[in-house]
């Protein structure tokens, strides 16, 4: 038997925000944040700490397990020394 739990679909808080009708200013302000973290966590650009979600999630008026908080910005493992070396690896 699945559960109500497995049945819960996560959403970025992009789409809350937009659901709501809220700007990053306003979520900002409801949930106590800088406006530039609330705006790098949206844009997957920033990693929420516990804290932050909870507060995020609490001026959302959303649960905290319904906001997928994921980082969209793909991380680039880059080889080498650089150009400092004069070559690289």
């Amino acid at each position: 038997m699945v559960g109500d739990n497995m049945a819960r679909v996560m959403k970025p808080m992009a789409h809350y925000l937009e659901e709501k009708g809220m700007s990053i200013a306003q979520l900002a302000e409801a949930s106590g944040l800088e406006v530039q973290r609330v705006k790098s966590i949206a844009e997957g650009n920033y990693t929420a700490s516990p804290s932050d979600r909870q507060r995020l999630a609490e001026g959302l008026d959303v649960l905290i397990e319904d906001i997928a908080w994921g980082h969209t910005v793909p991380v680039e493992h880059l080889r080498g020394n650089g150009p400092q070396c004069g070559r690289s690896t």
